[in-house]
């Protein structure tokens, strides 16, 4: 394929790193469709950008279905991005099953539910990307991040897995792992000092990251540029899962 426009679809486009992608791959002329349950913030990002906005729960296979067939109406469907995720941390002793069920849906069920429809939509027709999100937690053992790493670990091997069963029908599969990014999301550390300087001590370069740092890297994946990249977990966090 080349790099014409083309649509793409970003689950939680209207989170941090979401809307980053979304504002860079619609900077680069491709039309956007923004999945996700927050109908003023979608609304706005697509207005800004020209997008379609889809109130939708990305938990919920039939509703990424749909969004799916809405990306491939809008023009030559080629890629998509599961940029749904939380943060949970405290200890399993301290997690009960309904928050534990809650993290294993928003971190992975949603990423299983994309491979599902995108991957398949992408195999029928030119190929494309899929970038898939995890966390420097699903690789290092980070205290108190038990049901987020459990989660991760399963959106690594669902991304190996995917890719092995796509390759050939020209389907890249690739998650990214961030270490701790300035989003909203992150906002219980990165608005208490104690907790923000213990976090900045874990990364070697002596920073969190950005959202637009971690959407340049999924921007890169989904398109051509990042052509022959597939199976892959990049690590974006600063040295925090390499380098002691």
């Amino acid at each position: 394929m080349n790099d014409s426009t083309r649509s793409f679809l970003i689950l939680g486009g209207a989170g941090a790193i979401g809307s980053a992608v979304a504002r860079r791959l619609s900077d680069a002329g491709h039309h956007i469709v923004l999945g996700g349950r927050t109908e003023g913030p979608l609304a706005a990002l697509a207005g800004e950008i020209g997008g379609t906005a889809l109130t939708m729960d990305a938990r919920d296979f039939d509703q990424v279905a749909a969004a799916v067939d809405r990306a491939k109406e809008l023009g030559e469907f080629s890629g998509a991005m599961n940029a749904v995720g939380s943060i949970e941390l405290r200890p399993a002793s301290a997690t009960s099953r309904e928050t534990f069920d809650s993290v294993i849906e928003t971190n992975l069920t949603t990423a299983f539910a994309l491979v599902r429809s995108a991957g398949a939509a992408l195999a029928r027709g030119a190929g494309g990307s899929l970038v898939l999100m995890s966390s420097a937690a699903g690789s290092v053992g980070l205290p108190n991040h038990e049901a987020i790493a459990a989660a991760k670990g399963g959106v690594e091997g669902l991304t190996r897995a995917a890719a092995a069963s796509l390759a050939r029908r020209g389907v890249r599969v690739n998650a990214l792992a961030p270490g701790l990014v300035n989003t909203p999301l992150a906002q219980r550390i990165t608005a208490n000092e104690r907790a923000l300087e213990a976090s900045i001590s874990m990364h070697p370069l002596g920073r969190i990251g950005t959202a637009d740092e971690v959407a340049s890297l999924a921007a890169w994946l989904l398109t051509d540029e990042g052509s022959w990249v597939t199976g892959a977990v990049l690590p974006i966090d600063g040295g925090m899962a390499q380098v002691r």
